[in-house]
């Protein structure tokens, strides 16, 4: 959470609200929510850390609000982070780790494991097909978010067949 609030106010000053609006606008509805809460707890370690910094706004008719400002350091942290490329492919799986270690406990079967994770996976594709569907079309980032998750599903699918074909 941290980077990407720190990419929003490369454009410009904003406080808390217009931040999280800001998150939920560019990537639409299939990026879960941001917590509000998170985002300022997330704004104060950045202020603390000397990446932005924040100044109490005077509001007569409701309480004063704070508005933040990406300092030089928190610009250079932005730049470093888009000339690194992202993180290796997923190694530690989780759904991996329970089909390798299954045989040794006993608790479950390896197939049946498969096949419970494809039909979680076949859901997650339907609801987000259902998602693209009511997606804002303008809204280009949110529908290649959505794409790319059905991509990745996709992929997913593929290597549980992968899995099952060695096992069986």
């Amino acid at each position: 959470m941290r980077l990407p609030l720190l990419a929003l106010l490369v454009s410009g000053p904003a406080h808390g609200y217009e931040l999280k609006q800001g998150l939920e606008n560019l990537l639409g509805a299939a990026y879960p929510q941001p917590n509000v809460g998170q985002i300022y707890v997330t704004l104060g370690r950045l202020e603390k850390a000397g990446l932005i910094e924040g100044e109490d706004v005077e509001q007569s008719d409701r309480p004063n609000k704070r508005i933040y400002r990406i300092t030089a350091a928190g610009r250079e942290t932005v730049d470093a982070w888009f000339e690194e490329p992202t993180a290796e492919p997923r190694v530690r799986d989780e759904f991996f780790m329970k089909l390798a270690l299954a045989p040794r406990t006993g608790t479950a079967d390896q197939i049946a494991l498969i096949n419970k994770q494809r039909r979680h996976y076949l859901n997650t594709m339907r609801d987000l097909s259902k998602l693209a569907a009511g997606e804002d079309r303008e809204n280009r980032v949110a529908q290649l978010l959505i794409e790319g998750a059905m991509l990745h599903l996709q992929a997913d699918l593929d290597w549980l067949e992968r899995c099952q074909e060695e096992l069986e």
